[in-house]
This record gives C-alpha cells, sequence and structure tokens, in this order.
C-alpha cells in the first residue's frame, strides 16, 4: 500500500504499482467470475474483466434488452452468457451487480447457488447493510467483499479504454477463506481502477446514497433550476441563463477544478468572479448544510433505503420514473440546454 497525505490526513491506497495487473491475474487465475446484471455497472465491469485476461461470464434475464447487449458485446449463450441462476452455479466470485431492488427479489433464488469458499462481490454496499430490509444475509462459509467505483459504468469503461482508470473504495465484509482482501484487490485492478482507498460496506452506502441525493445529483439539479429561475424571472433570456447556470460550469469551470483543483480554478478567474465566488460560498455553505445533515440522517436510519425499495419494487416503477424524468427533459432548462447543445461547434459540424 502507499501512504498518501489527503490535505493532512494519512491514507493508505492501493495503486497498479503496490498492486500490478499481472498479480491481480495470479490471484484470480482459478477464478469464474460471474457478472450478474447487465445494466449499468455490469457491462463495463465485465468488459474491462474480459479485456485484461481474466475469465468472464454473465448472468442475466434471457430475452431482455440487457441480454442482447450482452450477446452484441462479445457474450455467448451457453458457453459465457446465462440465466442468473446458472451464472452465479458457475463462479468461483459472484458479482452481484443488478439493482439493489432486483438484488432483494432475486436473492432467495442466488443464495443457493453459493458454494462453499466462493465470493460474493458487491458495487455497493446497500443490500447487506441494509440486510433487515433486504433481506440479503449471506451464508457464513463465503467471502463478501465490495469494490465500489467511484463513477458511472459508462465512465467505467471509457476511462479504462483511455489509460486512466476510475478510483474506486475496497471493502471486505466478511472473510472467511482467509484471501478475501486479496480477491477482493485484484478483481479492484481487473475492473480497471485507477486507485483503491479502503472503505466499509456501511460507510460506502453512507457516503453514496447522500453524494446522489447531495452534489452529485439531486443538490445539483435543483441549484441548477434555482438560479436558472431566478434568471428567467428577472428577464433574461433562455440562452443566457442556461449558458450563465450550466453551460459554463460544465463545459469550462469544471474542467479547470478537475486539473487542478477549486482554487486554482478561482486564481484563473477574473477578479470579480474570485471576489464574489469567495465571499458567496460561506452563505451557500451555511445554507445547505442543514439540508446535508438531515439528508445523512435519513440515509444511516435507512428512510431512504425504504422510500427506494418501496418505489423500486412497484410494477409501474418505470413508467412512473419516465414520467417524472420527462417532466425535467421538458422543462424550459433543459429544452434550452438540447438547443445550446445543438449549437456546440462540433454538433453543428455533424449536421
Amino acid at each position: 500500500m502507499a501512504r498518501i497525505d489527503f490535505g493532512g490526513v494519512l491514507e493508505d491506497v492501493v495503486t497498479l504499482e503496490e498492486f500490478p495487473l499481472e498479480k491481480a491475474k495470479e490471484v484470480l487465475a482459478n477464478e469464474t467470475v460471474a457478472v450478474l446484471g447487465y445494466g449499468v455497472q455490469g457491462p463495463a465491469q465485465a468488459l474491462n474483466m474480459k479485456d485484461n485476461g481474466v475469465s468472464v461470464i454473465v448472468g442475466q434475464r434471457k430475452g431482455g434488452k440487457s441480454w442482447e447487449k450482452a450477446i452484441a458485446d462479445g457474450f455467448v449463450p451457453g458457453d459465457t452468457l446465462f440465466s442468473l441462476e446458472e451464472a452465479a452455479e458457475r463462479a468461483t466470485v459472484v458479482q452481484y451487480l443488478i439493482s439493489d431492488a432486483g438484488q432483494m427479489m432475486a436473492w432467495p433464488k442466488i443464495k443457493p447457488c453459493l458454494k462453499e469458499g466462493d465470493a460474493l462481490y458487491f458495487s455497493h454496499g446497500f443490500s447487506i447493510v441494509y440486510s433487515d430490509q433486504t433481506g440479503v444475509v449471506p451464508p457464513d462459509n463465503i467471502d463478501v467483499i465490495l469494490v465500489a467505483p467511484k463513477g458511472s459504468g459508462r465512465n467505467v469503461r471509457l476511462n479504462f479504454l483511455d489509460g486512466s482508470g476510475i478510483n474506486a473504495s475496497y471493502a471486505v465484509f466478511q472473510d472467511f477463506t482467509g484471501r478475501a482482501k486479496n480477491r477482493t484487490l485484484a478483481l479492484g485492478i481487473a475492473i480497471g481502477s485507477g486507485y483503491l482507498f479502503p472503505t466499509t460496506f456501511e460507510k460506502e452506502v453512507h457516503s453514496d446514497l447522500t453524494g446522489e441525493r447531495g452534489v452529485l445529483m439531486g443538490c445539483l439539479e435543483g441549484i441548477f433550476e434555482a438560479q436558472y429561475n431566478v434568471l428567467r424571472k428577472h428577464g433574461h433570456s433562455p440562452s443566457e441563463a442556461f449558458n450563465e447556470t450550466v453551460e459554463e460550469l460544465t463545459q469550462s469551470l469544471i474542467r479547470l477544478v478537475a486539473e487542478n483543483g477549486m482554487d486554482w480554478m478561482y486564481a484563473n478567474c477574473s477578479t470579480t468572479a474570485q471576489r464574489g465566488a469567495l465571499d458567496w460560498r460561506h452563505r451557500f455553505r451555511d445554507a445547505v448544510t442543514p439540508v446535508f445533515e438531515e439528508l445523512y440522517g435519513r440515509v444511516v436510519s435507512g428512510e431512504e433505503t425504504r422510500i427506494v425499495l418501496e418505489a423500486n419494487s412497484a410494477p409501474d416503477y418505470s413508467e412512473r420514473l419516465r414520467q417524472e424524468l420527462d417532466v425535467m427533459k421538458n422543462s424550459e432548462m433543459w429544452q434550452a440546454g438540447a438547443a445550446v447543445r445543438a449549437l456546440r461547434p462540433e454538433n453543428r459540424k455533424r449536421c
């Protein structure tokens, strides 16, 4: 492990220098990894491992879009593509990557497929941490491990293909074989992690659910809507409101933050922007801190889990989700966004 200084706090992380791909392949040489679910994370992790020389099979419900996608990606029915249960029975490592609600519903069929010494792998601590609600309680005679990429499945794949990798956390919940940690790190490297940092199942799910509802998605869309609406209320055009709210952030400023941090981005903006941002950040931080405290409390208590499982298990969930997303898509702000994106030089050349 490499000990890295994160702003005065020392953390142990694992990189390719400490755990090279060749070592990962040695650890996994006698393993068959079944990726159950071919939706969000499944395709990226399966293809990355396959490209890295790991023995990978896919478990997916036959006949659906994800089954067809797996075939299009090179997995062969009866050879490397099976039902969920058959893939789990054939594997020594079962990557349980179907949706959280799906994991709850499929668990009674998957649990009997797990053999002594197998590893049950998650990319989210949800089912294990909230087992009182999900019913996902693993048998005692297997390893239970986690590698959680800090990005969407799409970026896990794209970052792998461009050679950059994506950071991931890892954890061991149950070590039956004495090899659980090595298995976890090997799988983390095999799926293309940029570096791996330790966590627990609890900390992963608490931070993940907070982040999704907060800065990464819920808070971001909420503040976009708030600023856009205020600008429109005061007479600014949709183009101006969208550019000042979304486009400048996504196409310019966030790239500077990604390259060198927020302080560097501030230093490379106008002095007027610097002063205003430095002053107003305190107001925004103080305004939203109580909301984040409430959110975190609801995550830890399991209330957010209850809402997710109840909603996602409803038979009409897909239709209701589509309706909610259509409201967002058809809002003036995101219709303006579609027009702005179409006017980007690279898109105009394509027309």
